[in-house]
């Protein structure tokens, strides 16, 4: 039952680090993306 227990927590918390990792991922496809198109506007 413990180990059950201990089992359900490590896989939440590897979902968590998952989803973390996912959303610098996109954050930083979006900087990326958003500082593409202010050069692109910036320059004439």
């Amino acid at each position: 039952m413990v180990h059950n227990v201990s089992t359900h927590i490590t896989n939440c918390s590897r979902g968590i680090r998952n989803a973390w990792h996912f959303y610098y991922a996109l954050i930083l496809v979006f900087k990326v993306v958003c500082g593409g198109f202010g050069i692109a506007l910036l320059t004439p």
